[in-house]
């Protein structure tokens, strides 16, 4: 241990928290809006970073690490507004006819506090202690560097440059996409013999800073994952299917394909826990010996001071009675109630035993490929499967429709438990990454999630009871036209009414596992060989996610890969690299920023989407103009790029 010096700047200040708690009012809303709408939420780290300098730099005594608290606590309360994508789920199965607010409050606070206080010792075993590329948390760090930089010097200058160019090439793009003079996406499914199968992609730049952020290797991994989806599965499965090739490509995707990803996901995360095993005892034990030193006197380096871990973990067990008693409450007259001692009991086991392991697997993914593009969503409906498989083997299946429905119902609150956990989880090593950049003291930006989580939970079940007495959800009794399709609540309270009523298809999720394994073979084989990895989680959310949010990645992956080999042939090298880093920032930034404005937008206008400047006939140009646009600035802002290196 050395000895610190003391830092002369505040950080976690009263201001920074007030801000962020503004700030997290509107992305909450924000991102709870479209999650409902097309099932995904975007990061809100890099917007509250930009707003948060905005205001602050006008304040006096602001400075990088004050920044740093504001984007903490409003991308912790922008993440957990994940939750939706199981909690309405308990108005589809009929339990729930609203979203009752302390209860649903207690949800997201308990299970993000928790994942909060598991995310103390991961930050010494997956940020400081691994190589991980945590695309978000080095992209949020470079927008406040630059963004705060005062030394005037020619290179941050540049940089700050490019962010900006970047961010208004991205932002103008999806201008032009609201405005239907570029197509948003593109799709097209056909027919292969008896079998269908299609391409998609979304026009996101984002998604190419994304790829370039995270390198070849899980660039790489996706698009192997992706291959195996939509090359094998979905022709496969879809063999002899009767009906139109729209309707079934959508189909064996969201109900077929979708569960043999969440199998590999499984797999995969059980090996990458079992491969960070030591690293995360490493780090509890390091945590214990900083606390052993603090206790002896000894003066921590400022950036390694975490919570004390005697504080972390009389937390989590604080949080433990309070999970039981939010069970007992919600299953008070149902058939749990009956056994209510042992089935709370056990269910409180689990929520512990799977919120480590799904602490872990998330902090992971979120450091292989960002949070934004991570699939919490497959970590849900393994965690739904859990505790829909722990109910059946204590009750069995039931055939009394009321029994069924409270049983299916508690499963679902269960999961969302630990999905509070998870979605946590997922972002917090993103934001204790920007902190290791900047220079940040770990427990303030510890305690700074807590605050984000409190303001979250405080916000998500307003914004969930306002868009569903306006719109509805599909499948809701008095759903309107414009009802929102939640579709991951949807998938899960489908997996828990199949398990616990009709049944599942075992048969997908041990292909999916299988799969796993046999990509986690070629995995090691490949690392002992020294060749190129191919991470088994990437390959999993290729197989999961839609092709429309993958394709796009390997393809920044690939354009990131020749830039930084040009970038190493420069004078500069190391500020060739950050120049292609900050561009491939800013296409992130852009896109997010507008995600805000446009989601606010739509809100005001009553949910009613703008229905752009062109007419019907434009929509096949449309495609075409996407395609010209969008890898012509692309190559336009890399060329640019280059051109401010030299």
């Amino acid at each position: 241990m050395t000895t610190a010096t003391t830092r002369p700047i505040a950080e976690l200040t009263i201001r920074g928290v007030i801000l962020g708690g503004i700030i997290t009012i509107l992305f909450t809303a924000a991102n709870v809006y479209l999650g409902l709408k097309v099932g995904l939420t975007f990061a809100t780290s890099i917007p509250a970073a930009v707003i948060s300098m905005a205001i602050l730099r006008m304040l006096p005594g602001s400075n990088i690490v004050e920044n740093n608290i504001v984007q903490t606590i409003a991308s912790a309360a922008g993440t957990l507004s994940a939750i939706i994508f199981v909690l309405p789920g308990l108005i589809l199965v009929g339990w729930w006819q609203g979203f009752p607010y302390w209860t649903t409050v207690a949800v997201c606070a308990t299970g993000g506090v928790m994942g909060v206080m598991f995310s103390v010792p991961l930050r010494r075993a997956l940020v400081t202690g691994s190589d991980l590329p945590y695309p978000e948390g080095v992209a949020a760090a470079e927008v406040l560097k630059v963004g705060t930089s005062t030394n005037g010097g020619e290179e941050n200058a540049k940089g700050l440059r490019i962010i900006v160019i970047s961010s208004l090439v991205s932002a103008i793009f999806q201008l032009l996409a609201t405005l239907k003079v570029v197509a948003a996406e593109a799709a097209k499914n056909f027919r292969i013999g008896p079998s269908v199968s299609g391409v998609s992609t979304s026009f996101s730049m984002a998604l190419i800073g994304v790829g370039h952020l995270v390198g070849l290797s899980v660039g790489a991994a996706m698009f192997f994952g992706m291959l195996i989806a939509w090359v094998g599965l979905v022709p496969w499965l879809s063999a002899h299917v009767p009906g139109a090739t729209d309707a079934i490509v959508t189909d064996i995707f969201r109900n077929k394909v979708r569960f043999v990803g969440a199998g590999t996901i499984g797999v995969a995360a059980i090996w990458t826990l079992f491969k960070i095993l030591g690293p995360i005892i490493g780090g509890i034990r390091s945590a214990m010996a900083a606390a052993q030193a603090r206790g002896q006197g000894e003066v921590l380096e400022l950036t390694e001071r975490d919570l004390p871990i005697s504080i972390v973990g009389g937390t989590i067990l604080l949080m433990l009675p309070l999970i039981a008693f939010l069970l007992w409450t919600f299953s008070a007259g149902g058939p749990v109630a009956e056994h209510a001692v042992p089935v709370i009991g056990g269910t409180v086991i689990y929520i512990a035993l799977v919120a480590v392991v799904i602490a872990s697997v998330c902090g992971y993914m979120a450091g292989l490929i960002g949070a934004s593009n991570s699939p919490v969503s497959g970590v849900g409906i393994l965690a739904a499967v859990g505790a829909s498989l722990l109910l059946l083997a204590f009750f069995g299946h039931q055939t009394d429709p009321h029994r069924a429905s409270a049983l299916i119902a508690y499963a679902l609150f269960t999961t969302g438990i630990v999905f509070s956990v998870a979605t946590i989880s997922n972002d917090n090593l993103q934001d204790l990454k920007t902190g290791q950049l900047v220079g940040a003291t770990p427990w303030k930006q510890q305690v700074a999630l807590v605050f984000g989580v409190i303001f979250g939970s405080l916000v998500i079940p307003v914004v969930l009871d306002l868009l569903k007495n306006t719109f509805g959800f599909v499948g809701m009794p008095g759903a309107g036209p414009n009802a929102l399709q939640a579709p991951q609540a949807s998938l899960i309270a489908a997996l828990a009414q199949g398990i616990l009523g009709s049944g599942i298809d075992w048969w997908l999720i041990g292909t999916g596992a299988l799969i796993g394994a046999i990509v986690i073979a070629i995995d090691e084989t490949l690392g002992k060989m020294g060749k190129m990895r191919l991470p088994p989680l990437g390959v999993g959310m290729g197989i999961y996610l839609p092709m429309a949010l993958t394709l796009l990645i390997p393809v920044g992956a690939l354009i990131g890969h020749f830039y930084d080999r040009w970038a190493r042939r420069t004078a500069n090298p190391e500020f060739a690299e950050r120049m292609g880093t900050l561009a491939a920032t800013g296409l992130i930034v852009g896109e997010s920023l507008w995600g805000v404005g446009f989601a606010f937008f739509v809100a005001v206008r009553g949910g009613e989407i703008p229905a752009g400047i062109m007419g019907a006939s434009y929509a096949q140009w449309a495609e075409l103009a996407a395609l010209l646009v969008f890898f012509g600035s692309i190559a336009w802002l890399y060329s640019r790029t280059k051109q401010m290196v030299r």
